[in-house]
């Protein structure tokens, strides 16, 4: 193969970032969701004359009921297709977002908020594996990140909507915020549905034809496109020879998949469920919801007061979430996934400390200290920053590329289970928490569970930039750990090129 021809593979395919994108804009929904919530929670107490439970109940249930969604989604996506899940779940979020928006009470409130909850679930397992199934390793690590930074977007979106909204009549502000989500919700449900199939999911039903065409989109070469169809196809457990049209084994929907992940796991796969539901444990136990949904909270034990200031500074924390994410979208496939979660997690354990020891000292003083006020502002959002280069996109890109094709979306919808129970506990006890051993406290504890996490990351979690996703039960063997070094993975794509059929 020529110089130029390699080089043309090795670039991003304009067709699979669309569908990537497309994909993508059901996580705007979500982190939208999430960041309104934090401001039209001020509101809500108020109208609807709730307490701190109630409020904390309202913050947190959305992502209970997201993990019963995360653990069907699996299951549905194997069966009706990763596309049509992602309608599906567009079209459950439209039904919770107009429950919300019209709410006559917190009883109406709280059957919205669940009902877009289970949209949330299916829609956090579907649009990272979407995205991984149709890029090519090369650029794997950027589409994947796509939804974590469409869910920063989305959230900054839910903060600047707070700012506008909140200036409307109290009763009217805070159902404006959570009703207009309906609109794209509505838009995406028929968008969807000009995007192709994933190919690694036709291939899994049998309809290998259907899932060459789509090879062909959304690869740059022929030869590409021939050799990914190969790596599906012995991955999926079908002759390299064959053409078939027909599922040919229980696989194809998804039977089977649990014995597989849970009761006799193969010492790979076991190695990447560990693997999988630790970065999603960790991504919500190191604080960032009690940050991103709780900060106008924060930045008042800061000492910050009038409701205006309170969502301007919060309008930050999505600025600087946002920036950030997409910095990390470009450094994923030229850096790696492993060193940018260390120095992700090095920087989150500074953050929450200093972030701990300003809001200690703002309560143990009398007075207004403009520099103890100054450092939780800055360490929120250093501690936002560091997230946001790393655990944040990571977790996804990582979780969705490391499973098995036949063990994808299933392995997928547990470490959303997993994230969504953690984000669920973060979000109702935070509160109680911070009431039982002070906000400085808390954050405090933060900061141990990320240097955990730390560790957690240099032990368990190898390196998978540049891999094909049918070679990732090689990566996690230990016979492979001279291949997990960047040098090796290079090595690995170059083997991989020279192998592609002239």
């Amino acid at each position: 193969m020529g110089s130029s021809e390699a080089e043309q593979q090795s670039k991003m395919n304009k067709y699979s970032f669309v569908c990537a994108v497309v994909a993508s804009m059901i996580s705007i929904i979500f982190g939208y969701d999430t960041g309104v919530m934090s401001g039209a929670m001020i509101f809500i107490k108020e109208d609807l004359k709730i307490n701190d439970t109630q409020v904390e109940v309202l913050a947190g249930i959305l992502n209970l009921c997201a993990l019963v969604g995360s653990l069907t989604a699996g299951r549905i996506s194997d069966y009706i297709g990763r596309r049509y899940t992602i309608v599906l779940a567009s079209v459950i979020f439209l039904v919770g977002s107009v429950l919300m928006g019209y709410s006559p009470s917190y009883a109406v409130l709280m059957t919205g908020r669940c009902t877009a909850g289970i949209g949330v679930g299916y829609a956090l397992m579907i649009a990272p594996v979407y995205s991984a199934e149709i890029s090519s390793p090369s650029y794997r690590g950027f589409l994947t990140s796509l939804p974590e930074l469409c869910i920063s977007l989305g959230i900054l979106l839910g903060y600047i909507s707070n700012y506008f909204f909140g200036k409307l009549p109290l009763k009217l502000g805070w159902r404006m915020m959570l009703g207009i989500a309906a609109i794209p919700s509505l838009a995406l449900s028929f968008g969807v549905l000009k995007m192709p199939e994933s190919p690694r999911w036709l291939v899994m039903q049998g309809r290998v034809g259907d899932a060459e065409k789509v090879l062909l989109k959304v690869t740059n070469t022929k030869e590409e496109a021939e050799l990914r169809l190969v790596d599906i196809k012995a991955a999926a457990g079908i002759d390299d020879s064959s053409n078939v049209t027909r599922p040919n084994s229980k696989r194809s929907s998804g039977e089977g998949v649990w014995k597989e992940l849970l009761w006799k796991p193969t010492p790979p796969v076991r190695r990447i469920l560990i693997a999988a539901i630790g970065i999603h444990f960790f991504e919500h136990a190191t604080g960032i919801e009690a940050v991103v949904l709780y900060s106008p909270r924060i930045f008042k034990k800061a000492g910050v007061m009038a409701k205006d200031k309170l969502l301007l500074a919060t309008i930050g924390v999505g600025i600087t979430k946002t920036c950030f994410i997409l910095v990390a979208t470009f450094f994923l496939d030229k850096v790696g996934r492993r060193k940018l979660l260390l120095t992700s997690l090095g920087g989150m354990t500074v953050a929450l400390t200093m972030l701990g020891m300003a809001l200690t000292v703002v309560e143990h003083s009398a007075t207004k200290l403009l520099w103890a006020l100054g450092l939780s502002i800055g360490s929120v959002y250093v501690f936002i920053a560091f997230y946001s280069i790393g655990l944040g996109p990571i977790t996804w890109v990582y979780s969705s590329e490391i499973f098995p094709l036949r063990l994808r979306a299933q392995g997928a919808s547990i470490g959303v289970a997993v994230n969504r129970l953690v984000n669920a506990t973060v979000s109702m006890s935070f509160i109680s928490i911070y009431k039982a051993i002070t906000i400085g406290g808390t954050f405090f504890l933060f900061a141990c569970i990320a240097v955990l996490a730390w560790f957690f990351f240099f032990f368990f979690c190898p390196e998978t930039k540049g891999r094909a996703l049918e070679e990732m039960e090689m990566v996690f063997s230990k016979k492979s750990k001279s291949k997990n070094s960047d040098e090796g993975v290079d090595i690995e794509l170059e083997s991989r090129t020279r192998a592609v059929p002239m």
